[in-house]
């Protein structure tokens, strides 16, 4: 299973740096998790201040 970023992202790059195999990237309206770099270890879900990020 991998992490997803929803609508609720406010871009404010929290996640980029937590995630250890550089899944997360700055998309254009929001940041965004290549499901194949994912390992679900959840270190981006922990600092998400709008919770954005949940399971696939």
């Amino acid at each position: 299973m991998t992490h997803v970023i929803s609508d609720e992202c406010i871009v404010c790059g929290a996640c980029e740096p937590e995630c250890p195999v550089e899944a997360i990237s700055e998309g254009e309206s929001k940041y965004e998790i290549d499901a194949d770099k994912c390992t679900d270890c959840g270190a981006c879900v922990e600092v998400c201040p709008t919770e954005a990020i949940s399971p696939e």
